[in-house]
């Protein structure tokens, strides 16, 4: 919707992204790299009301290109302390939540402006904790700070009375207030723009918060940290809590003050959450709310009536863009049978150009995956998919320091097969055959997820279809199924791949509010 009929959004658009092949912009980021390199092995300690606090108790954050060099020292808090945090946060409560929203929109603008001073840090750090390659931090990093001013601008539109239909003799309204305290949990795989995004997003609607990140990208977060307090939201508004999610997690949204989740992560653990939230404690008063998005299985369907190149390159850059670490990426290519054998044949040349190597250096297109456990389950999806169908290219790990994997493509693969069913999470596509269209659609279909999907088509009868057929909460027509945009493309999907919650878009704060109806008789 343009911004003219959303009167709220007008002036937002996206952030570009940096052109790194311009002196000035690659020495900036070779300035910020250096600098980030100066701050290796600092220690983040967890902030719970307000204060700063020490457990005794560490965990090292690492480079996933160079598992032995470490990033930073993080305290790990206990479920003690993640009690304190939410009591915190609710004490918190009532002050923030009756801030007037001018003042909460002007904080969530200010934290886009700072990020936008600070892209360059940020990137530098999404390269050495996310192992990201120079563009996709940037991409990242842009899209942390369209999250940010994008629900600027959405909660003034829904700060203040709303009108609903008169009754003779009565004067009416609709209010809508904050839901209490929340639990942020977001990814390693967008540590800065998922957590900016579900952090904001809370706040500015007058809730309170505990962020509680990844492990594996704690830094990102805490640095994020600094950054809300420079914008001016209270220290008491949001905590920040790290360590083990099996040890403190249940804690977290167990806890009877507990009003709402915010979660990005696997299915597994989605589902935990929901069953964990959706049982009452002792003294608690509501049905707390989970906002969840929880992966996919996704694919993109290569009609015969085509442009075969756009979508050879739609579907690599889907499926190995960071590694195919992205909920969104493309794992799946399903291909009508009449351009199957040509699909495959400028495929594999395609893939086989992408480089491989430590993100530090701007050359490489694919980085490390997160950790050492994850390689592991990705090379075991491999050799699983050697036995599945033919391995056309890759099938293996890079004889280097880090957790680096070859983008690895495999042919003939049936839907029954487990690398077309299962979430790999990982540079692995399968490459499956269509008799025609009507198959094509149901093979997309047949996944317990629904997140994003893509059809390459030149056919109105067969993009008509898609429209109203293919089951998924983000689809795409002759473009790649990655790359998201704030505001353009509101994110979420559907059946495992959870709520459907469409962040980015001008469904999402209302997630963060809950509606009073006001009647004053006259």
């Amino acid at each position: 919707m343009a911004n003219d009929q959303q009167p709220h959004l007008i002036g937002f658009q996206n952030e570009a992204c940096a052109d790194f092949t311009l002196p000035e912009n690659r020495a900036a980021m070779e300035a910020a790299l250096a600098h980030a390199r100066s701050q290796f092995g600092r220690e983040w300690k967890l902030l719970i009301g307000g204060n700063c606090v020490e457990t005794g108790a560490t965990f090292a954050s690492t480079n996933p290109a160079r598992p032995d060099e470490v990033l930073g020292l993080h305290h790990k808090a206990t479920p003690l302390l993640a009690a304190r945090a939410v009591e915190a946060a609710d004490a918190a409560l009532r002050n923030w939540s009756r801030t007037p929203p001018i003042i909460r929109i002007a904080a969530a603008a200010r934290t886009a402006e700072i990020l936008r001073a600070r892209r360059m840090e940020f990137n530098a750090w999404l390269v050495f904790e996310a192992g990201k390659s120079w563009p996709e931090a940037e991409a990242e990093s842009g899209e942390a700070i369209d999250f940010c001013d994008y629900y600027a601008r959405d909660m003034a539109r829904l700060a203040g009375p709303h009108p609903v239909l008169q009754l003779p003799g009565e004067k009416g309204e609709m209010r809508y207030q904050a839901l209490g305290v929340g639990v942020i949990i977001p990814p390693w795989n967008f540590p800065l723009a998922i957590l900016a995004g579900m952090t904001v997003a809370a706040l500015v609607t007058g809730n309170t918060v505990v962020v509680k990140p990844s492990s594996d990208t704690p830094t990102v977060a805490a640095l994020f940290m600094e950054v809300l307090l420079e914008a001016g939201f209270p220290a008491a508004s949001f905590n920040f809590i790290t360590g083990s999610g099996a040890l403190i997690g249940d804690a977290l949204v167990g806890h009877p003050r507990t009003r709402f989740v915010s979660f990005t992560g696997s299915r597994d653990v989605g589902l935990h959450i929901n069953e964990l939230a959706a049982k009452a404690q002792p003294e608690q008063i509501w049905i707390k709310r989970v906002v969840a998005e929880m992966g996919g299985k996704d694919a993109i369907i290569v009609d015969s009536d085509c442009d075969l190149d756009a979508a050879v390159e739609g579907v690599a850059l889907s499926a190995f863009g960071y590694s195919g670490q992205k909920c969104s990426a493309c794992s799946r290519a399903i291909i009508h049978a009449d351009v199957y054998d040509a699909f495959l044949e400028k495929l594999q040349p395609r893939v086989e150009r992408m480089t491989v190597g430590n993100p530090e250096a701007p050359g490489f297109y694919m980085g490390p995956v997160i950790s050492a456990a994850a390689k592991r389950t990705i090379l075991g999806y491999i050799e699983t998919g050697k036995q599945e169908g033919r391995l056309l290219t890759g099938g293996g790990a890079l004889d280097a320091e880090g957790h680096f994997i070859q983008p690895t493509v495999f042919a003939d693969i049936e839907g029954s097969a487990r690398i077309f069913q299962e979430e790999i999470f990982g540079p692995v596509l399968g490459v499956t055959k269509a008799r025609d269209f009507d198959h094509a659609l149901e093979l997309a279909n047949d996944s317990q997820y629904g997140l994003t999907g893509a059809i390459f088509s030149n056919n109105p009868d067969h993009l008509a279809r898609a429209r109203e057929e293919f089951f998924v909460g983000n689809m795409y027509i002759n473009r790649k199924c990655t790359g998201a945009m704030v505001g353009c493309h509101p994110f979420g999907g559907f059946n495992m791949s959870g709520t459907d919650s469409k962040a980015g878009g001008p469904d999402y704060l209302m997630l963060y509010l809950q509606a009073k109806s006001i009647a004053e008789r006259v």
